[in-house]
């Protein structure tokens, strides 16, 4: 058990038989009335994001997920197949289960597998990963770095917005967390 004073960003918990990562919280003390706990809660079997509000001192458990370290090996129609890099066990994941991570993977690109008592759950990205832009509009001489965006598609099929001096066949680097666009590698 763990109390939801002691919440952080990343922390697992299992409340109402489904297992939840903490995106962010907030300790609020009202003037008047009992002190709470406002959350941002992902269910890692789902992927949905619920708001959920929770007394001062309460308590919930605590949901201990096993990380095991795999590489992405390729697509099989709806079905991803995975490799444990020490033992070569492969797993399979369907596309619902990964559809937020998709956009991210690359064949051959290392990421833990969430295991929670024997059940695969998800999948854990970097922080952020390097794709190559396969389509943008040119970049028109005199455009400055800090002028303005243009949309550009990247390898996994992902849209993001990046500054206009970026072509086709860079390489960038993207935030896994929200899409966006980091930098130039």
């Amino acid at each position: 058990m763990i109390s939801v004073n002691d919440f952080r960003t990343g922390l697992t918990i299992e409340v109402d038989g489904e297992i939840w990562r903490v995106i962010e919280f907030q300790h609020v003390k009202p003037g008047k009335g009992a002190a709470f706990v406002r959350s941002k809660l992902r269910n890692l079997r789902t992927g949905s994001i619920q708001e959920r509000t929770f007394r001062a001192g309460e308590k919930v458990n605590r949901a201990q997920i096993d990380n095991r370290k795999m590489q992405y090996l390729y697509a099989n129609g709806d079905q991803h197949v995975f490799m444990d890099t020490e033992t070569y066990e492969q797993i399979e994941l369907s596309s619902q289960q990964i559809e937020h991570e998709l956009k991210f993977l690359k064949e051959n690109m290392e990421v833990f597998i969430m295991m929670y008592q024997g059940e695969t759950i998800g999948i854990e990205l970097p922080n952020t990963v390097e794709l190559k832009v396969v389509e943008t509009e040119p970049g028109i001489k005199g455009d400055t770095a800090s002028g303005g965006s243009k949309p550009a598609t990247l390898e996994t099929g992902l849209v993001v917005q990046v500054p206009f001096f970026v072509n086709e066949g860079d390489v960038l680097i993207i935030n896994t967390t929200d899409g966006t666009y980091v930098s130039r590698a």
